[in-house]
């Protein structure tokens, strides 16, 4: 029997994973960056067990997965048990500190801290890069959660390169990400049922053709710590991921009522109050609000 815990940061993207090229490894269209938090995670046991279980037993924000829920996650334990060629059966058990499967990206700390503590209980010494590109089989997004501060997933070519490296730790910028919840109920289609309909959308194509530009604008916005350079390009690429989706065959329609006011609210107080903040959501109706150490004071007066 042996045992692990391990507490992962979600993260946000400031250029979007959407779509896949290969489901199969999780392979995405495009490479994508995000800034890893701190202050929302997920904390994961993994015991592992040679006998007395007879299946893989999974609690998750304390309630038991019935074989169903558990399916993909059952499927990621299979992938660590075959690298050292195990049957061990797994008791996980798993909590977040924010709400689930509502655009807070709980499926990247999720199956960040699952690889990292599985792969520690069961004694694998791999080096980041291997378990960013085992976590990515698990959830696209869960390969940058890997790593803290500032970071970028390669969309690569198969299933070695397509990785994530950390592009400046997270002392490099004192960037915030203030999550402004309009619904902790779960979506209706999940990030990983979306991701398969991104192809339906005529848009889609546009939006993976303009992401050489923005992504090298994101990358010289983080290096410079420039929130004017970085702000407009996370809203644009935002608000096109949403286009795709609502485009998509069935549509996607994850916004709400309170999304659209804020999102309202934040572009008023930056032209009429010189307030510097940036909205990006991710695939839900929370959005997420990026500004730097000063600015998070009035920001929070004026959402309340």
């Amino acid at each position: 029997m042996s045992k692990s815990t391990v507490r992962a940061g979600s993260n946000i993207a400031f250029i979007k994973y959407w779509g896949v090229a290969d489901a199969a490894l999780n392979l995405p269209l495009n490479n994508s960056i995000s800034m890893t938090l701190a202050e929302a995670h997920t904390t994961t046991t993994v015991e592992w067990h040679a006998e007395g279980l007879e299946t893989d037993e999974i609690t998750l924000d304390d309630k038991r997965l019935d074989v169903s829920a558990a399916a993909r996650l059952v499927n990621h334990l299979d992938r660590l048990r075959a690298l050292v060629g195990v049957d061990h059966r797994a008791r996980v058990v798993s909590r977040n500190n924010f709400p689930m499967a509502s655009g807070i990206a709980s499926s990247a700390s999720g199956f960040a801290a699952l690889t990292v503590a599985g792969a520690a209980a069961l004694g694998l010494d791999l080096d980041p890069t291997r378990l960013s590109a085992l976590a990515r089989r698990g959830s696209g997004s869960a390969s940058r959660s890997l790593f803290d501060g500032f970071v970028e997933w390669e969309k690569g070519v198969d299933d070695r390169s397509s990785v994530a490296h950390r592009l400046h730790p997270a002392s490099h910028w004192e960037l915030f990400d203030v999550v402004v919840v309009v619904s902790t109920a779960a979506k209706h289609v999940s990030s990983a049922g979306g991701h398969t309909l991104a192809s339906t959308s005529p848009l889609n194509a546009g939006r993976i053709a303009s992401l050489e530009t923005a992504l090298t604008t994101v990358r010289t916005a983080i290096d410079s710590r420039d929130l004017g350079l970085l702000g407009p390009v996370i809203e644009q690429d935002a608000l096109a991921m949403h286009s795709v989706m609502m485009t998509s065959t069935p549509s996607l329609l994850y916004w709400q009522p309170g999304t659209l006011e804020i999102l309202q609210a934040v572009r008023n107080w930056r032209e009429f109050d010189r307030l510097p903040v940036y909205f990006t959501i991710d695939a839900g109706p929370n959005v997420h609000l990026i500004c730097e150490g000063p600015t998070v004071k009035p920001l929070l007066a004026r959402l309340s």
